[in-house]
């Protein structure tokens, strides 16, 4: 039986969803603390990206790892919204952790950051070495957008990566809107940004990359524009850490570097190596650190991220539309509703159902080193012939993607049958309210 969802707060939003915290109710009372991520409207209007999306978010749903952010459900409303329900980490992400160090004028202290990669590269090497559950092939699953927004951080000091099922529609998504991508560029691997295919060693240049950072207090691909952060990126040119922060030492900079090889053979071969590498690290300077530490580290920057949210407001228009919408969320991954198998409706994992990292790679050198971004417009299936307003036979492809995303031109609503606009219907009661209180004046008067 399907959850009810219900938004407390917004909590993040950027160029490809927009975050709330929520709680899941089932019918028998149970309640828990969920994230809800919805995708933004502009970009289900996007074929492609719609498509990938759903191939990406099923494979998700496989990745269970306590460092990794558990994905529960994927559900649709009838007006082609779609949302993400996944587990909520209660703490902020490695950005927010950033910029509150640099509010105090501080840095992540060395031994915390090698500590907080450490888990990352745990998360990683799950994720690289998971194979299909019934024929044991390799899955070759690779996160493509490894960045400080994209690393949680609990309460409790633990530490998770989020976003294994959006990252590759992100990076392939055709869209010219400024911003969906944009600051991307900076974590990307010299073969992604060079348009070669890319494999597991691209997540542990950005761990690399992340690494640097962390250690210096500075940026270190980063151009006044996309073209010149994707420059920057193929040079992979790598200033001295030591120069920059006098603790670190050789041996420390010796493992950064590696993982910032620019040539993938030159750097560790898989996340686990880096992290062993890390600890070794830790375990040679007699650094202590534990979970411990890095709760102490998202307390103080809760408190910080509690004092400015409470001088937002609370709550919004669209905050409450949203939650208009969330009521009408059907599942797609718990057989209610009637989505392709090819989708989300079958539980089965077919590697080859998967987006190859090579057609990435070869789009983006189709257009050109000026031009990062996919711009050319996806190819429009063939209309579907079934009748306006009657659902499709069973068995059938129950919904095209033009169907998902132009019902109102194809006939298809989802179930039922077609139902007018609620924003219409809102726009018109308040009308008659209006009405009603000018006839009560007159009748006064």
């Amino acid at each position: 039986m399907r959850d009810r969802y219900t938004i407390t707060e917004r909590l993040d939003h950027g160029g490809m969803a927009e975050v709330f915290r929520g709680v899941a109710e089932s019918m028998e009372g149970f309640k828990k603390n969920v994230a809800i991520k919805r995708i933004l409207p502009n970009l289900t209007k996007n074929q492609k990206f719609v498509s990938m999306f759903l191939d990406e978010a099923r494979l998700s749903l496989f990745l269970q790892h306590a460092n990794i952010v558990q994905v529960f459900d994927i559900s649709r409303t009838p007006d082609n919204a779609y949302f993400l329900v996944m587990e909520f980490v209660d703490g902020c992400n490695l950005k927010g952790l950033i910029e509150r160090q640099k509010q105090k004028g501080k840095r992540i202290e060395v031994r915390h950051t090698i500590y907080l990669m450490i888990e990352c590269c745990k998360a990683l090497h799950y994720a690289h070495s998971l194979e299909h559950p019934e024929t044991n092939e390799p899955l070759g699953i690779v996160h493509r957008d490894i960045s400080p927004p994209n690393i949680l951080l609990s309460k409790n000091g633990e530490v998770k990566l989020v976003d294994f099922g959006l990252a590759k529609a992100n990076s392939q998504i055709e869209s010219t809107d400024p911003g969906v991508v944009k600051g991307k560029f900076s974590y990307l691997s010299p073969e992604a940004a060079s348009g070669l295919p890319v494999d597991h060693r691209a997540d542990v240049f950005a761990v690399g990359i992340i690494l640097w950072e962390l250690f210096t207090g500075k940026r270190l691909f980063f151009g006044e524009t996309d073209y010149q952060t994707v420059e920057l990126v193929r040079q992979a040119k790598v200033p001295s850490l030591a120069a920059l922060n006098s603790e670190i030492d050789a041996e420390l900079e010796q493992v950064v570097r590696k993982a910032l090889s620019k040539d993938p053979d030159d750097r560790y071969q898989n996340a686990a190596d880096l992290g062993d590498a890390l600890a070794q690290v830790l375990f040679s300077q007699r650094m202590k650190v534990t979970a411990r530490d890095i709760a102490a580290l998202v307390k103080d920057t809760q408190v910080e991220m509690m004092r400015k949210r409470s001088a937002e407001p609370k709550e919004s228009l669209i905050d409450g539309l949203i939650l208009d919408e969330m009521q009408k969320m059907t599942s797609l991954v718990d057989g209610e509703d009637s989505a392709p198998a090819s989708s989300l409706g079958s539980m089965s994992l077919d590697p080859s159902a998967f987006v190859d990292t090579s057609n990435w790679a070869g789009e983006m050198q189709s257009q050109g080193p000026s031009s990062p971004r996919l711009s050319k417009k996806g190819t429009r299936p063939p209309p579907n012939k079934t009748k306006p307003g009657v659902a499709p036979p069973p068995g059938s492809d129950i919904e095209s993607l033009e169907q998902m995303l132009e019902p109102d031109r194809t006939g298809v609503h989802g179930k039922g049958a077609s139902k007018p606009p609620w924003a219409l219907i809102i726009v018109i009661m308040l009308l008659l309210a209006a009405g009603a209180a000018v006839a009560v004046v007159f009748a006064m008067g």
